[in-house]
């Protein structure tokens, strides 16, 4: 729910400005009429006044600006007073931060002023607007109508009489029935409520009607205003999201301060930081900052970025929030463990992620482990070093293994370059390029980019080149295409009735990233970019594993597929596994938008 902090006297333990204290540069007389007298009316008799001292340099004989703001229960008869003689006088109270105001009230020593404003402001005194204008007559004083005939008018005579003569109260409310605030941290009750001073402009002095009895003192002691108790009745300011200030029920208590003290600063919730809980905590800018709903008490908590423990902070970003449909527009800031990304989800370039440690893990980031002469700059991401998902290195022309450092079966001389290929009928040495004999009968491998050698398996010699399949569809590989060592017989697109006789599970247009050896099956990792047909498998437009079946005895993998090419292709599936498979019927064509609306149409309306 929305918070509301308690309300206190925002003056306690703060020193209004006065222009002037009676006795600032030497003793003044001043008199007054006693209190008690002023209980009646003054058709019973005003009494004797009193006349005594003022000095400001006197703690027994002193009246400062402090005595209006300190406890008036225990000190009920201090007060402050100004110079003789004044007609304009200035009581400013001056606050650090900001704060609410729900009332004012003001209790007088001396009569209440003709002609009084209440204003605050709130820009820390540069700028001052008007709450309430005070005149015994508000028409002929301000031009404006007494509150009295039109309600919520700006001006009120009602505190503005001379009688009583002492003790007589100025009250202003913030809240009433003219000033109607639903949301209390709306826009406009922030404009009503929200001050950093209040000023109150004593304009015009009045005399008591007891100094038309015949009074012998001389007039001018008794032409001062005087005030005993300022009371600014408020709470911090903490936009719904905290409902008290640091210390107990709301009011600090600090060695050398005092009891009671309203200070500014919010002990904030709903994941708010800041002195007036006025923005969301580090970590928590998903959503733009509300203020709480003091209306209908919604709390609008700020919610915390998805940044998978990997970020100490976050901003707030309007072009993210806009384009995510106003749901998540939080901005991961210096993500760390070597991640990055908007919500630290991707590796840095140089890293690929651990699949076997959750995303939150410090150490789901392992480095690349390329070696330097081997890898090639040049990749799909000039920055990457190597995939970041798989970290399988990026090897140069012939060369071999996850980290690129050795040559393919069929080249040699690795260095700088890469590797060159044999100039033999099969494989050479692969540091002086010459070429083995007696090999003829052993199969050939041509291992990808990121693949590694694997071992041996032995073939029986007499087998056709159309029986070189591995045993129960689990192994072969996949190759870059080197147009110099494989030669495939690839499936042709050919009449309607040939293709629909295939009854092909899935056809696809993908783009292949990478071809790996795993030991005991070769995979190919694929970009899946359209899907024209799918079968019991479900395929996304994602990334994804193709698996080939055949090759030749050349040692490539047919149908061929070279990484960084887009293709159409169209297979079986094997739906116990979930694996989309390649094999010799399986129609493997580099992408071309002719062939593939030629495909959509066979597919829409050729096969019944």
């Amino acid at each position: 729910r929305s918070c509301n902090p308690p309300v206190g006297n925002l003056a306690t333990g703060r020193t209004p400005v006065t222009l002037t204290t009676c006795g600032q540069n030497s003793t003044e007389l001043y008199c007054f009429y006693p209190d008690q007298n002023l209980l009646h009316q003054v058709s019973h008799g005003c009494g004797q006044p009193r006349c005594t001292k003022c000095n400001a340099n006197q703690p027994d004989n002193s009246h400062l600006p402090a005595d209006m703001t300190d406890d008036f229960f225990a000190n009920p008869i201090s007060w402050w007073q100004s110079a003789q003689g004044v007609h304009r006088e200035e009581i400013r109270l001056d606050f650090e931060t900001e704060f609410y105001l729900t009332h004012v009230i003001a209790v007088f020593k001396s009569p209440r002023p003709a002609a009084m404003v209440l204003e605050r402001s709130q820009d820390y005194g540069q700028t001052w607007r008007p709450y309430k204008y005070f005149s015994v007559n508000c028409t002929a004083t301000f031009g404006l109508q007494d509150d009295l005939i039109e309600e919520g008018s700006m001006c009120t005579s009602r505190y503005s009489d001379a009688v009583p003569c002492t003790r007589g109260e100025v009250i202003y409310r913030a809240l009433s029935p003219a000033n109607k605030i639903e949301d209390p941290y709306s826009p406009e009750a922030q404009d009503l409520l929200k001050l950093t001073n209040l000023r109150l402009l004593l304009l015009k002095r009045q005399e008591c009607p007891c100094h038309a009895s015949g009074s012998v003192e001389k007039p001018q002691r008794f032409a001062h205003y005087a005030i005993y108790d300022l009371i600014i009745r408020g709470s911090c300011f903490c936009n719904g999201h905290a409902e008290e200030s640091p210390g107990s029920a709301g009011f600090l208590r600090e060695p050398g301060s005092c009891v009671g003290v309203v200070h500014g600063k919010c002990v904030c919730r709903h994941n708010t930081a800041g002195d007036h809980c006025e923005r969301c905590a580090p970590l928590y800018n998903d959503q733009p900052w509300k203020p709480g709903d003091g209306k209908t008490g919604a709390p609008n908590e700020c919610r915390k970025c998805r940044c998978h423990n990997h970020a100490d902070s976050c901003h707030f970003d309007l072009s993210v929030w806009l384009a995510s449909g106003k749901r998540s527009g939080g901005v991961c800031d210096n993500c760390k463990h070597n991640t990055e990304g908007h919500r630290c989800q991707r590796c840095r370039p140089g890293y690929y992620r651990d699949r076997g440690k959750p995303m939150s893990s410090t150490e789901v980031c392992k480095p690349c482990a390329c070696q330097p002469m081997g890898s090639a700059n040049a990749t799909f991401s000039r920055s990457w070093r190597c995939h970041p998902k798989t970290g399988f290195c990026y090897c140069k022309p012939g060369v071999a293994g996850p980290n690129c450092d050795r040559c393919l079966m069929g080249y040699w001389g690795f260095g700088e370059n890469g590797c060159r290929p044999c100039d033999c009928a099969r494989d050479c040495d692969q540091h002086t390029g010459n070429c083995f004999n007696g090999y003829d009968n052993e199969p050939f491998f041509n291992i990808p980019i990121g693949g590694r050698i694997p071992d041996l398996v032995q073939t029986m010699n007499n087998e056709s080149e159309e029986e070189w399949k591995w045993n129960d569809h689990e192994q072969g590989f996949s190759a870059l295409r080197h147009p110099e060592k494989c030669v495939c017989k690839e499936k042709v697109l050919g009449s309607v009735t040939d293709f629909c006789q295939m009854k092909y599970a899935y056809v696809i247009k993908a783009r292949i990233l990478s071809a790996h050896d795993k030991g005991t099956h070769a995979e190919v990792v694929v970009k899946v970019k359209k899907v024209l047909k799918s079968g019991k498998v479900k395929i996304a437009r994602s990334n994804r594993s193709i698996y080939p079946e055949s090759w030749t005895n050349r040692g490539c993998t047919c149908p061929i597929l070279n990484p960084g090419t887009d293709y159409l292709i169209a297979g079986q599936e094997d739906s116990r596994t979930s694996k989309l498979l390649v094999n010799m019927n399986s129609l493997v064509k580099p992408w071309k938008a002719y062939l593939g609306k030629q495909v959509s149409d066979i597919l829409r309306t050729g096969c019944k």
